[in-house]
């Protein structure tokens, strides 16, 4: 599993803080940006470098932006990504048991480090619960159009 994280101007701090965290722990880390701050830069092109950087099912994307929404919103136009928003280590551990997340959106300024830390570890740690009836909720959504 990689951990591919991405960042605008409003979560370049934790995600850096997030990704020394994550090389300590031993994970393979994936950083496509911010490299800077750069109050110009636009989340929309980091949250399609994460996605465009995955290999596999097992790859996990973490994004960082000030409200956390702009990022969710962008990785969920993808086929196949399923973006939660990070506000609470339950509601995590259900994105992931129940909705198969694969893609955490953090919002940088309304969580403090330990809690995203914390998030981010369920996140990385609870498999898909796999019951027929969250199968089949994804499979519907994987086939929604327009």
């Amino acid at each position: 599993m990689h951990v591919i994280l991405g960042a605008d101007h409003g979560g370049y701090q934790k995600k850096e803080e997030i990704k020394s965290w994550l090389l300590d722990k031993g994970f393979g880390v994936v950083d496509v940006g911010a490299t800077s701050i750069d109050l110009d830069d636009d989340y929309v092109d980091f949250a399609k470098e994460a996605i465009a950087k995955t290999v596999s099912d097992e790859d996990r994307i973490v994004l960082f932006c000030r409200n956390g929404f702009g990022m969710m919103i962008a990785a969920n136009r993808f086929t196949g990504e399923r973006c939660g928003l990070a506000f609470d280590k339950e509601a995590v551990a259900r994105g992931r048991t129940d909705d198969d997340i694969n893609c955490l959106s953090i919002p940088a300024d309304y969580v403090d480090v330990e809690s995203v830390k914390e998030m981010v570890m369920i996140f990385l740690s609870k498999e898909f619960a796999k019951d027929e009836k969250y199968a089949r909720r994804i499979m519907k959504l994987d086939n929604l159009i327009k």
